[in-house]
């Protein structure tokens, strides 16, 4: 006598499978939920339009003098915004009628040496600062605070006398000497910060493995802290290609300034030839551009340094 097999499930029948089905359980002709796009709230909105506002107003200056740099001659005055033709002529002729190319030169020159004499001193002394509790330290650190507050132009009289004595006015050594006193706590202290957020036992480790402690300064200290130095390096390199007052009264030989007063040589009693001054402008400020763009995340690492612990 042979059984019914019942349709019902639970009544001993197989579940019957429903069509298009896979092993996985879902449908193929399952609708697939919608992406929606990213809203934005009103707040973040205006937030957004006024950083906008912000870029282009600090923005414009640049534009404007790179404009004013490309403009004819005969239409320096002219009220129109944009000119009716872009002379590039004018950066080939900023070099024959001045010491740019040597005023160049000597910015470098400067800069470099200025940024090389404070590494080898803020280097030895933020690391000693920073690993040593000796007596004084807080005075030290604070004497080194409290030199920034003190600008080259308000010692500009005693630095020409100094200078004067030590005949070394109109040189290359009087720029690089003052430079590198005046960005040397700036440094010092950046750099005593980062390498007091660097942990002691990594240098006690590499000296436990035989390394001494110049080699763990070398080996795994220095690596650690490269941020840091990358941000005193940048920092001071600029202050010294920007600097002016001390450059305009220390040296007098055009073709011994640096850029920032050579390009002055285009404000006549007379006449301004502003194509050419506006020309010098953007030559003097590209390769800081270029140098702060290449290494700007190491700026802003090094900046955080020690705000976290």
């Amino acid at each position: 006598m042979s059984t019914a097999v019942s349709d019902k499930p639970g009544a001993g029948g197989a579940k019957p499978i429903p069509d298009g089905s896979n092993s996985g359980g879902t449908s193929s002709g399952a609708k697939k939920p919608r992406v929606r796009g990213t809203k934005y709230s009103q707040k973040q909105l205006w937030f957004g339009a006024l950083a906008w506002v912000i870029a282009i107003v600090f923005v414009l200056p640049y534009v404007e003098m790179l404009i004013t740099a490309l403009r004819p001659k005969d239409e320096l005055t002219s009220d129109g915004y944009v000119p009716s033709k872009f002379e590039w002529a004018n950066f080939i002729d900023v070099w024959d009628k001045s010491t740019l190319g040597d005023n160049l030169k000597v910015s470098l020159l400067v800069a470099g040496m200025s940024t090389l004499l404070v590494l080898v001193v803020s280097l030895p002394a933020a690391y000693y600062t920073a690993r040593k509790r000796f007596r004084g330290r807080g005075v030290f650190l604070m004497l080194v605070l409290v030199t920034q507050m003190f600008q080259p132009t308000s010692l500009l009289v005693g630095l020409y006398r100094e200078f004067y004595i030590l005949d070394l006015l109109d040189s290359y050594w009087a720029l690089v000497l003052v430079n590198g006193a005046f960005n040397l706590a700036f440094s010092v202290w950046i750099l005593t910060a980062y390498f007091s957020a660097i942990p002691v036992e990594l240098e006690e480790a590499a000296m436990i493995d035989g390394a001494s402690r110049l080699g763990a300064l070398r080996r795994v200290t220095l690596p650690l802290a490269m941020p840091g130095i990358v941000t005193a390096v940048i920092f001071t390199f600029i202050a010294a290609w920007n600097e002016f007052t001390v450059a305009l009264v220390l040296v007098t030989t055009p073709d011994k300034q640096p850029l920032t007063v050579g390009i002055n040589s285009f404000l006549g009693a007379y006449r301004v030839e502003w194509q050419y001054l506006f020309a010098g402008s953007v030559v003097a400020i590209v390769p800081v551009v270029i140098l702060f763009a290449y290494i700007e995340k190491h700026v802003v690492s090094g900046l955080t340094a020690g705000s976290v612990k």
